[in-house]
């Protein structure tokens, strides 16, 4: 290597702060310490010539190592097919590889929370098989964090390929920011440029997560150092393109890609909110796009090369048909090894559904019925049950010999990865006012960078009438609690799961409120016990919450831009 150019290289990462008595976090990759001669030498073998390359992202496949039934909303309806699963997402890969060997692969977060295989082994059956399918780079997501900071680390760093996170530092207490946890960004050489990939994770991760999750880490705004790594990229670097990873969710990318600390980033490969995004997004500063969820597409980047630059770009979303992609033998194996000693209980069934399940619609759906209605079962005395607006697991329809739906032991931790304990509490009708406004606020703020990943808040027990599309503080227009208007001066019995971390005075986010006592039973043992005694079970939406103007199957929070479902 020229020497000129690796002591200029060194001087500038000792002035980034990154090695030190740590090890250096900004440790060159064999994909970083290609000689500058030998970049040379490949540019000049190539002028004159154009090559196509290929940047593959997968996102938030939530350990669905199975193909699984996939809802699509096409002609005004719901539509299902089988997609994803890991083997036959590495039978694409290999087809892909094998079209263009000049082929990059990333993920761009929550690998390793959403099944009861990765809970039962806090993550580590997922690892090896992500190692097979041969990613060239890693982002970690919001839930990466879910078995702690320690275990985070151990996980993503028994994963070969590099990691990369810009906003994710060691928290050394009082506040004080260490060095980042992992490499800011990576580089890759090919077809004589160099694609570089800098990456950036959700830092609301301490209020969207359970807090205990991630204590010890400090997340920044991506908005505080994005300039900096970009001109490191496009000046210091020498990179033809650039691509941000991000797992902030699709709003929030939106509002980056609109940010002028977003100038220089050629496309932002997102992910968090399991949007389907078939054509880039097109921003003042950059391009937009995500893959969807649960291995069921694959983001598929080609770029044009020649003479040291990108010429042209084209962007596909690949679905990912289990029924049309035969399974990879060795894959299959892995996952058929890893989950044999937990099978017995993944596929034992706790009861049947008359009606798909599935998650997808904004504001209410079939799963989370399923859970409202477990809860005012097992809890009949209380005014009113919560549950998350969480997006992630599945949907499933398909029957099995008794023509019925199943849902199984598995399904449950699909459906409730984190078996939390049930809270009690009681709130005021103000309290739940304001609340509702602050979680309607988060789904549908006009100013997209305030929206939160997450669907509208579920409840059963009141009925809620607002208008997504109102100003802050408007949104509610009427909520009605066992068939009265909702009293701000009255005391109201709630109940949700308790996020660990979270003050005593605090359920579902709702803060200051009184009485909050812990049951003997977590969101599993109830489920369990409510589909013994009532299967099988029918969870249609109740009209529990009702917009004005927006429909009930509203599938996306994001708005003002040329993007739709499907």
């Amino acid at each position: 290597m020229n020497n000129t150019n690796e002591n200029t290289r060194r001087k500038f990462i000792k002035q980034l702060g990154l090695i030190g008595a740590g090890g250096g976090l900004l440790g060159v990759s064999p994909i970083l310490a290609e000689s500058v001669e030998d970049n040379n030498l490949n540019g000049l073998e190539l002028k004159g010539k154009s090559t196509q390359i290929t940047i593959l992202q997968t996102t938030d496949v939530h350990c669905q190592i199975h193909p699984h039934d996939e809802l699509f909303w096409e002609n005004n309806q719901s539509v299902f097919r089988k997609t994803g699963g890991y083997a036959h997402l590495a039978t694409y890969l290999k087809n892909e590889r094998k079209k263009n060997p000049n082929t990059f692969l990333v993920d761009t977060g929550d690998m390793f929370q959403g099944s009861e295989l990765s809970v039962k082994t806090t993550g580590k059956a997922i690892v090896p098989i992500l190692n097979e399918l041969g990613y060239n780079a890693y982002l970690p997501g919001n839930w990466e964090v879910i078995y702690d900071k320690k275990n985070m680390q151990k996980l993503m760093g028994a994963l070969n390929a590099p990691k990369v996170c810009a906003n994710m530092y060691h928290d050394l207490g009082e506040g004080k920011r260490g060095e980042l946890i992992f490499h800011p960004y990576t580089i890759w050489n090919v077809a004589g440029v160099k694609i570089g990939f800098v990456g950036y994770t959700d830092p609301l991760v301490p209020v969207r997560q359970s807090p205990n999750y991630s204590k010890g880490i400090i997340y920044t705004k991506p908005e505080e150092n994005l300039a900096h790594y970009v001109d490191v990229l496009r000046n210091d670097e020498g990179c033809a393109y650039v691509i941000l990873l991000s797992h902030l969710g699709l709003s929030q990318q939106i509002a980056l890609a609109n940010s002028p600390e977003c100038k220089g980033v050629d496309m932002i490969f997102g992910g968090d909110t399991h949007e389907r995004v078939r054509k880039p997004i097109v921003c003042k500063y950059s391009k937009v796009v995500e893959p969807g969820a649960f291995g069921s597409f694959v983001g598929k980047l080609n770029l044009t090369v020649q003479d040291g630059k990108v010429i042209a770009e084209e962007y596909l979303l690949d679905e990912i048909r289990s029924e049309s992609l035969k399974a990879d033998k060795e894959v299959s194996a892995l996952i058929l090894e890893n989950e044999k000693p937990f099978a017995d209980d993944i596929y034992k069934i706790a009861g049947y559904s008359t009606v798909p399940l599935y998650r997808y619609f904004v504001i209410e759906n079939t799963i989370d019925t399923l859970v409202l209605d477990a809860l005012k079962w097992k809890l009949s005395e209380i005014d009113i049950v919560l549950s998350n607006g969480f997006r992630f697991c599945p949907p499933h329809k398909t029957p099995d010999t008794t023509g019925l739906i199943p849902i199984t032991n598995g399904y449950i931790y699909d459906m409730l990865p984190v078996d939390s304990t049930v809270r009690t509490a009681k709130v005021t009708g103000k309290q739940l006012l304001d609340w509702l406004e602050k979680e309607l606020n988060n789904v549908f703020a006009k100013d997209a960078s305030k929206r939160l990943g997450g669907w509208v808040i579920k409840f059963k027990g009141m009925t809620v009438t607002f208008k997504a599309y109102e100003d802050m503080g408007k949104r509610v227009q009427e909520v009605m609690v066992k068939g009265g208007r909702l009293d701000l001066l009255k005391v109201y019995s709630i109940a949700a799961c308790e996020r660990d971390g979270d003050p005593q005075d605090m359920v579902c986010r709702i803060k200051g409120v009184m009485d909050a006592q812990n049951t003997d039973f977590t969101l599993h043992s109830m489920m369990k016990e409510y589909l013994k005694q009532n299967s099988p079970v029918t969870p249609i939406p109740q009209n529990n919450a009702i917009s004005l103007d927006a429909p009930k199957t509203l599938l996306t929070q994001v708005f003002g831009v040329d993007y739709e479902f499907r």
